[in-house]
């Protein structure tokens, strides 16, 4: 018979250096020739992203020491930083972004020498930025999207794609870039080039819609210069959200749509009509968060290499002649949208809940699968893991709600009878965004202690067709708190949790969400509140990045026709109803939700008793990156909970709540 320990008390192996350790994870997988290159999280070296290559051999090397940082700054989210072809000579050519300065740089990691600029330093505002490069070797160019501040303000700014010379000359000199593209568009992609080198495809959208709401896909022909020409808008629009498109060999457009309510698959030759490859009610690609994501890729065979699932997703080989979708063998049940093919391999990034985000190959020729990058070793015995269950709950009106619950676990311990366990709502970012299926050592860290955690896909959250994402349309801080306090009260009804413990916690808009819920619900006894939106006409206005800037209309709605909306909806409005402990983190060179929307809130409750705690991290943004500073976010959280809860936890710091 197992020992009894107090819920929270139980000894645990994994601290909250080791949680640290396993941040992040790999993403932006590639092929030069045959070599395949990624880049990956490094926590302890100031949360840079490292470039990492994989030799044909099976050896695997940092491309780059510390400090370079290869991630990009667009739409403050960046996304796909590099690209790389082999040459017949020279080994390997890679150009990369690096974050201290935005450039845009080129390296020859066989050759003498260190990466050289490509592009200059920007002087208004954030400068000049770069994303989702593609290299033309035989014009001796990159193109690139190009994001240029042309003010102070963060809404300042124009985006193009352009063409930069490899030779360097840009590096000094602006108007060496050739731009293939107007600002016509507020947001664009990079440009894929048709297998014939005649035309040019990419993604553009503008505001006040968001790319899960409608974008357009924009084909132009290409002269013999390089130019563009006869641009038109060729599917998509308003009420469609095409998030990735890609040539296949024949010419013909292969691109993920919406118009069915789920993101499938859609062939389309660019003088005729989109075909459906697979109507499923499944989604085969997802949120444009970062530009660049790949869901799919088309094969030299002429089949598809696919993400897909409802929820949980998992990789398929689509045949588009007939549609028949054969799933690969694993254990993963998510799937990043990073696909990289070459010849009959297929590499992507998965992970399941016995294992985090791993580098995994597919050979279609073979049907073999392996991890070739990141594999997953367990640091604890995974015993201490816990075993989520994925379940629907009833919402109001009858709704469905997704969610993962991840119940208290610990080969050591188990709890006194009689006693229920703690349970901390989880409510992930974006709100547009998935909490997916997969071990999380910060789940890990309190499970393994005796508290569990239960992660809501609230309506709002993809994965589950459009109509789920457009429940939180004008409803934002109404639908997101309803549907975590159902999913709280209902495993509290049925006996799984202590219903005086319960928490919730959550970042970005899950941090919206939890002030929303401390503010405006009684169910919780506390809350961690990371790097939030709580002053909705203050954020709504001019204090967050271009991307998000009209984000609110639909979230909301139009602030010139609703402001009291906006004011009664947020957190800071409702101060006077918050009678609960709190924990507030911060990064201060956040330039999505700023450290200002923190201290208006500090200010509105001051000299009210509530028990409440700030940590502001000094070269932290959007998303914690650094060891250091996701060890102290994690021990002040369990702290607490601990001292909310009534539990003893003296192996971290005390927190000091201050009234």
């Amino acid at each position: 018979m197992l020992p009894t320990g107090a819920h929270g008390t139980w000894p645990s192996p994994i601290d909250a250096a080791l949680a640290a350790s396993r941040d992040g994870r790999p993403d932006h997988v590639g092929t030069v020739g045959d070599e395949v290159w990624w880049t990956e999280p490094r926590p302890a070296e100031a949360g840079r992203r490292a470039l990492v290559r994989r030799r044909a051999d099976g050896t695997t090397t940092s491309v780059l020491p510390a400090p370079w940082n290869v991630r990009s700054r667009v739409v403050e989210y960046g996304g796909q930083p590099w690209a790389g072809a082999a040459r017949a000579e020279g080994g390997p050519l890679v150009v990369f972004v690096d974050f201290a300065d935005q450039r845009l740089y080129a390296y020859a990691p066989d050759e003498p020498g260190g990466p050289r600029p490509l592009t200059p330093v920007g002087a208004v505002g954030g400068g000049l930025r770069w994303v989702d490069p593609s290299l033309h070797l035989h014009r001796g160019e990159v193109w690139c999207v190009l994001e240029e501040f042309t003010g102070e303000a963060p809404t300042d700014l124009r985006r193009v794609i352009a063409a930069v010379p490899l030779d360097g000359s840009a590096a000094d000199d602006r108007t060496a870039i050739r731009e293939l593209t107007d600002d016509g568009h507020r947001f664009v992609t990079g440009a894929k080039l048709s297998p014939d080198g005649r035309r040019a495809a990419w993604i553009a959208w503008d505001h006040p819609r968001m790319p899960w709401d409608g974008t357009e896909v924009m084909l132009a022909e290409v002269t013999e210069d390089g130019t563009f020409r006869d641009v038109r808008s060729f599917a998509g629009g308003p009420e469609e959200s095409i998030p990735q498109i890609e040539w296949d060999a024949d010419g013909s457009l292969l691109f993920a749509g919406d118009r069915s309510g789920w993101w499938n698959l859609y062939r389309a030759d660019p003088h005729g009509d989109a075909v459906p490859l697979c109507a499923r009610e499944e989604e085969f690609a997802g949120p444009l968060w970062t530009i660049g994501c790949r869901w799919f890729r088309p094969l030299d065979n002429g089949l598809v290499a696919t993400v897909h699932g409802t929820g949980t997703t998992t990789l398929g080989i689509l045949d588009p002649r007939t549609g028949e979708l054969t799933d690969v063998a694993g254990p993963w049940t998510a799937w990043a949208a990073s696909l990289a093919a070459h010849g009959s391999r297929i590499i992507g990034i998965a992970a399941s809940p016995s294992s985090a985000y791993e580098v995994v190959e597919l050979d279609t020729a073979t049907g073999r699968t392996r991890v070739i990058g990141t594999p997953h070793e367990d640091a604890v015995d995974p015993a201490y893991y816990p075993r989520p269950e994925s379940r629907t709950f009833t919402g109001p009106d009858g709704r469905e709600i997704h969610a993962h619950v991840h119940p208290p676990r610990n080969p050591g311990r188990t709890g006194p009878d009689g006693e229920l366990p703690p349970y901390v709502v989880w409510a992930h970012g974006g709100p547009t965004g998935h909490a997916a299926l997969v071990l999380d050592l910060e789940i890990a860290y309190f499970t393994s202690r005796g508290i569990g955690v239960v992660e809501v896909n609230y309506g709002g959250s993809t994965g589950y067709g459009r109509d789920y994402r457009n429940r939180l349309r004008e409803q934002w801080g109404v639908v997101d708190v309803e549907d975590c306090a159902a999913v709280a009260g209902a495993l509290a009804a049925e006996g799984t949790a202590d219903p005086r413990r319960l928490a919730i916690r959550g970042g970005s808009a899950g941090g919206w969400t939890t002030a929303a819920s401390l503010t405006g619900t009684d169910v919780y006894a506390c809350g961690t509140i990371i790097y939030p939106v709580l002053d909705l006409t203050g954020w709504g206005t001019d204090e967050t990045h271009d991307f998000e800037s009209r984000y609110l209309e639909s979230l909301v709605g139009p602030i010139a026709e609703v402001p009291e909306r906006y004011r009664e909806r947020s957190p800071l409005s409702r101060t006077e109803r918050l009678n609960t402990p709190f924990l507030l983190l911060q990064g201060l060179a956040d330039p999505i939700c700023p450290p200002v929307q923190c201290e208006r809130f500090l200010t509105a409750i001051e000299g009210r008793g509530v028990p409440h705690a700030y940590l502001a991290f000094e070269g932290e943004g959007h998303g914690f990156r650094r060891a250091d500073t996701m060890i102290r976010a994690l021990e002040a959280e369990l702290s607490l909970y601990a001292q909310t809860f009534g539990f003893d936890c003296p192996d971290v710091p005390a927190l000091e709540l201050k009234r």
